[in-house]
């Protein structure tokens, strides 16, 4: 280092921006060309005046620290496109110059947001159609209560780093062909935070938070289905440092019903009836989400039929109203019959001349895999 700023001024290595001011003005007083004209005191008065243009500047201060000269000209005050005054103070304003963005400095906040989290909880079929309210328990990061999410043990705070001190970045000065580049770098010591926490907090290690279990009650509204998530804002994880916390979401599982299959907002049930309740017709007695009902089967009533009772099924998520309950019908055949059963039904057939039906015969439909296996095999 060709120059010795410090000593220039007359100052130490760790004096306080105020202490080289100081020292500045009162040298400046003493040597300004109007009060004394020696040119040897005119040089002088060039080299304090260089002094402090390194050390008030804290950029070019950093450079002087670790070892180079923002005013030699090989880092260039006095070349063209040189770095330090009027040129180019380190590779961040290269980058700065090339691309119109300026790189972000200083140390980084031990606090920041926490994760989102999620929960799933199993409901009814009538607790989705109708809504409900449910009480869960959730394990997630709280605030430590020991340190308030500060990291530090009672007592304690956490220091400026001693090896950036404070900036959260340590900075290199290489030479090129291009003069002295500066890159920055994290601090290894404090991870970029400009703080160390010389004891931590016992109960959370110093992360400032710990996992807790805690109980929230979660208002499910009418219309829910499998895979719809409640949004639950700021329940979810509490950030490093005690930052603001993360939202919850809470994921829906509806629960099998033993008695109703969902499609959509509709409900759907088979009633098994034999044929003689599907020729003469009768009320098949139904337990709905309403409460009970009779469902009519109308003479002659056939088997896959369905019978649509209205605003009997899940209520609508968004807007108004209610799907339908449809009853599919199902009409058995007997297998077995004795004597009599046999006689009575043989003379039905008599009276409605169907001894020998000759049926009715139409082309058969075909499901989807077989017309995708004909259409690939030409027919």
């Amino acid at each position: 280092m060709a120059t010795d700023y410090y000593a220039v001024l007359g100052v130490r290595r760790d004096a306080s921006q105020d202490e080289i001011k100081k020292a500045f003005r009162r040298l400046a007083r003493e040597l300004h060309p109007d009060v004394n004209p020696d040119p040897k005191t005119q040089e002088r008065f060039k080299e304090i005046n260089a002094a402090y243009e390194v050390l008030s500047d804290p950029q070019k201060k950093q450079v002087y620290d670790l070892g180079g000269d923002p005013l030699s000209q090989a880092g260039g005050a006095g070349g063209a496109g040189g770095f330090g005054a009027g040129g180019f103070g380190n590779f961040s304003d290269i980058m700065d110059a090339f691309f119109g963005t300026a790189s972000q400095r200083g140390p980084r906040s031990r606090t920041r947001r926490g994760q989102d989290a999620m929960i799933r909880i199993e409901v009814e079929l009538d607790e989705a159609a109708f809504g409900t309210t449910k009480d869960i328990q959730v394990d997630t990061a709280v605030v430590c209560n020991t340190c308030s999410g500060e990291g530090a043990a009672p007592g304690t705070s956490a220091q400026t780093c001693d090896m950036c001190r404070g900036r959260g970045e340590v900075s290199q000065v290489t030479r090129s062909f291009l003069g002295q580049v500066m890159t920055s770098r994290p601090c290894p010591q404090c991870q970029g935070f400009g703080t160390v926490v010389p004891t931590p907090c016992p109960e959370c290690a110093g992360d400032g938070r710990v996992r807790s279990r805690r109980t929230l009650t979660v208002k499910i509204p009418a219309g829910v289905d499998n895979g719809t998530r409640i949004q639950l804002a700021g329940e979810g994880e509490v950030g490093p440092g005690g930052g603001p916390a993360g939202d919850l979401y809470v994921e829906i599982h509806e629960l099998p019903h033993s008695t109703f299959q969902r499609r959509g907002d509709d409900l759907h049930c088979t009633v098994t009836i034999p044929m003689t309740a599907a020729a003469l017709g009768t009320k098949v007695p139904l337990e709905t989400l309403d409460g009970m009902e009779e469902v009519d089967i109308r003479p002659g009533t056939q088997s896959g039929q369905s019978i649509p009772l209205h605003n009997r099924g899940v209520t609508h998520l968004r807007g108004g109203g209610r799907g339908d309950l449809i009853v599919h019908v199902e009409v058995t055949t007997p297998t077995k019959l004795d004597a009599e059963q046999e006689r009575v039904l043989r003379e039905l057939s008599k009276l409605r001349g169907e001894e020998r039906p000759t049926g009715q015969f139409q082309p058969g439909q075909q499901g989807l895999f077989s017309r995708l296996k004909d259409a690939f095999n030409g027919r």
